[in-house]
């Protein structure tokens, strides 16, 4: 298992396939994505190489991420070639969910296990309002489709205090029958975010609270979830979680590594800058040099991210490596 100066332990790997994205989310691309160098991103073979690399050091958790990973048409071939890999045993992908409807049996078939989607409001005009897409309908088709094939499927939603905070009712009223885990994840301050930040964030914490002093009671995670804090409640069908990077302690439980869909190694979201994999991608008898190299950068892992500072790192924004 890798192991980082700290003794926290990597099981999960989220690796990004493109920057690019077909949304303008007002707290990520509002003026929409706008492609800043080649889309030379790492094709099945090297995706198949480096995950094999990190399969081999314990990681069993791979969650595909971008920007928008069904921008990928090989996306299938990417689901297949990481799930036939030995010791992944979970194949997540994060997607915004405008393609999920199309082609969510194929991906499914593919070796998908587990499926998160975006969803910042159930309300179609603001959603629109938020995302700039007006096919609120389809995305909610897809997750119907995703949870009737038995995927395990999550729902995302950035908290937002004038954009969705007043729908925390409907939120809420959507879970009591919905066999689904609905996640807020906290605003978090990127380069180009500022003044957004400032205006829109939320504190989860005082939220998660909240749902305790009301009866909700905590979910005991394993060793390969995420960073978010679940709870339940017997009288709801569905689960409610956050994402709480600004709450105190965050980064002691981190289990979790990213690889850019360029190939460059980044031990947290907002670290300064990755560290290059690619060149030990091109043949299995680099595989040895290529576990050195991502033990070594493992053991250069801070102890916590920037963010309580005021930092973000090279974090331009979340598409840039996938929240």
């Amino acid at each position: 298992m890798l192991t980082d100066p700290y003794a926290r332990q990597f099981s999960y790997l989220r690796l990004s396939l493109t920057d690019a994205c077909n949304l303008k989310c007002q707290y990520c691309l509002p003026d929409g994505y706008k492609k800043k160098q080649a889309h030379n991103f790492l094709d099945v073979n090297e995706i198949q190489h480096v995950v094999s690399g990190f399969a081999e050091l314990g990681i069993s958790k791979v969650r595909l991420t971008g920007g928008e990973p069904a921008l990928r048409k090989d996306l299938p071939q990417i689901i297949t070639a990481v799930a036939s890999i030995p010791g992944i045993t979970s194949v997540a992908l994060t997607t915004n969910g405008l393609n999920l409807h199309k082609h969510i049996n194929r991906w499914h078939s593919a070796g998908l296990t587990h499926l998160n989607v975006s969803v910042d409001s159930l309300n179609p005009a603001q959603f629109k309002l938020i995302t700039g897409s007006n096919q609120f309908i389809q995305i909610m088709d897809g997750i119907e489709q995703a949870i009737a094939l038995g995927l395990t499927v999550k729902m995302n939603a950035v908290l937002m205090k004038g954009l969705n905070l007043h729908e925390w009712e409907q939120f809420m009223a959507f879970i009591q029958t919905k066999p689904i885990t609905l996640r807020f994840i906290e605003v978090m301050q990127t380069l180009d975010n500022h003044a957004f930040f400032a205006a829109q964030h939320v504190r989860g914490s005082e939220m998660y609270e909240q749902l305790i002093q009301a009866g909700w009671q905590p979910v005991l995670g394993n060793i390969s979830d995420g960073p978010a804090k679940t709870l339940w409640h017997p009288d709801f069908q569905g689960r409610i979680g956050f994402i709480m990077p600004y709450s105190k302690d965050f980064c002691t439980t981190c289990n979790r590594l990213r690889v850019s869909a360029r190939g460059a190694l980044h031990t947290c979201l907002f670290a300064e800058a990755g560290s290059d994999l690619r060149y030990l991608l091109q043949s299995p008898q680099q595989q040895t040099a290529l576990k050195q190299k991502i033990v070594a950068l493992v053991q250069q892992k801070t102890p916590s991210h920037p963010l309580h500072e005021g930092g973000s790192g090279a974090t331009s924004d979340l598409a840039m490596l996938g929240g």
